[in-house]
């Protein structure tokens, strides 16, 4: 259990296939206790769009929780220790959550808040002690191509536990109704036992000694606000997350209480986000590693902004298919540019904290950003309900004596009013981004030239459309050959 100073890379492979595993486990808890989920359990107890953003607040609201980790390390320096055990600790909540809404035990709204925020806050301790503790675990030269590796693993888990999840709600729903309480109950139950088996895993990886600075805890705290380069990208961090978190949590809510899908298909079009998400994260994690996380932020970040801007036009018209349609599209574009943010996001803040007091950095990053991120969904809330009594529509109207038409060409309202203002204020915050320095780093407008190239040299070695192009030049090659004289 104690921290080595020095790891063999066979003690550090198999250190990264463990935490691995963990993240599985993780992942599994996140689909049966989080997300649509988590939203519908709130819905069935009668949360109102305030106390739904609320609750979406609470995981990065209790990463306030990690400035005790780093006391707890000055005093205890056994990151894994504290991390295992925080882990372990925080599914205890969601078991209760689960043997009380199996048992029909009723359960208010409130009830479910203390345990899911005790939960959240537990988990909060454990994750700033993984974060020090990963950073000197991983290679640097290898974090991009590791965890889109890890990413893309917990994402395939999501997909196939989601699709068992939606089947069962949606057939529980319509045939079931009065035992959904129960269904609920097993999947809060069944996301604590599998996350406490995870942290079985996660204590068998090993830990580097760290290197910590002993004294007052504010003032270390703010060495990474004098670090520039450093603060710049806290600065860029908080405005990003402040402005996609006004949005992100409601989308959800949107889709089962306005558009009216089913549980079902909510998580479906999750899955597609996901799919889209693992099949783009191999070259994100490539590209991390060879060039730089700020092109990626570049290339994927206005690709986000466009998705959340087109959510004010999903449901202008009451046909379900051209709905249906946009939405497919709007998870598959999502899914693509939300696994190259978040990897350089995470990157990109383990590559600019230093070796020494690194847990301190990553933890004020963490805070910084939860704190806006948790700051996001409550003005959400609020703004949405402010805007439920306004609208605003723009529409070109036909008049014929033999035709009437009118056709609506914006039509804001309550939800709509909030996707436009985040993808507004979202597009501002990478004015930031600028600012920031990273080691190694590479213009995205390079990387996207070298994306162009490769993506036409891959048309040309593996379709048939290539050699269609090239034909005509194939042909002329022949004839300059042909037309050259021979030697006597």
């Amino acid at each position: 259990m104690k921290p080595k100073l020095h790891l063999e890379p066979a003690e550090i492979n198999r250190s990264l296939r463990m935490v691995i595993i963990d993240g599985l486990c993780s992942e599994v808890v996140v689909c049966l206790s989080s997300g649509a989920i988590l939203v519908g359990a709130a819905l069935l107890l009668g949360a109102s769009n305030f106390q739904i953003g609320l609750l979406a607040s609470f995981p990065t609201l209790c990463n306030l929780a990690q400035l005790l980790t780093i006391l707890l390390i000055q005093r205890y320096p056994n990151r894994k220790l504290i991390t295992v055990l925080a882990v372990f600790l925080a599914k205890m909540p969601l078991l209760i959550i689960g043997i009380v809404l199996w048992r029909n035990t009723q359960l208010s709204f409130s009830i479910l808040l203390v345990f899911m925020f005790i939960h959240y806050f537990l988990s909060a301790i454990g994750g700033a002690g993984w974060n020090a503790w990963i950073k000197d675990l991983v290679p640097e030269q290898q974090l991009g191509t590791y965890f889109s590796k890890r990413t893309r693993l917990m994402q395939l888990t999501n997909i196939a536990v989601s699709l068992a999840v939606a089947a069962l709600v949606d057939y529980y729903t319509k045939y079931k109704g009065d035992e959904l309480p129960n269904l609920y109950g097993i999947y809060f139950f069944a996301a604590g036992l599998i996350g406490a088996i995870g942290a079985f895993f996660l204590i068998q990886a090993s830990e580097p000694k760290q290197e910590i600075s002993g004294g007052n805890l504010g003032r270390l705290l703010l060495e990474p606000l004098k670090n520039t380069n450093f603060k710049n990208l806290l600065i860029f961090n908080a405005a990003w997350v402040l402005a996609i978190n006004l949005a992100i949590p409601f989308f959800t809510v949107f889709m089962l209480q306005t558009l009216g899908l089913s549980m079902k298909v909510v998580i479906l079009l999750t899955v597609v986000s996901q799919i889209a998400s693992v099949a783009g994260l191999p070259l994100w994690g490539k590209l991390s590693d060879r060039y730089s996380n700020k092109s990626i932020i570049y290339l994927t970040a206005p690709i986000y902004i466009c998705c959340i801007l087109l959510w004010i036009f999903v449901g202008i018209y009451s046909r379900a298919l051209p709905n249906l349609i946009l939405l497919v599209v709007l998870h598959i574009m999502t899914g693509i540019s939300t696994g190259g943010i978040n990897l350089a996001l995470t990157n990109i803040g383990l590559k600019l904290a230093p070796k020494t007091d690194a847990i301190i950095y990553i933890t004020v990053k963490n805070m910084v950003a939860s704190f806006f991120t948790a700051l996001g969904p409550i003005l959400g809330g609020l703004l949405v309900d402010y805007f439920a009594t306004r609208e605003l529509q723009i529409s070109i109207s036909w008049k014929s004596p033999n035709l009437e038409s009118v056709a609506k060409l914006i039509y804001l309202h309550e939800w709509n009013f909030l996707f436009l203002l985040a993808s507004i204020l979202s597009f501002f915050s990478l004015r930031w981004l600028g600012k920031v320095q990273e080691n190694g780093e590479v213009s995205h407008q390079l990387v996207k030239r070298i994306m162009k190239k490769r993506f036409r040299a891959g048309l040309k070695e593996r379709l048939l459309v290539g050699n269609i192009i090239t034909l005509h030049a194939q042909l002329k090659q022949i004839l300059k050959r042909k037309e050259l004289p021979t030697k006597e």
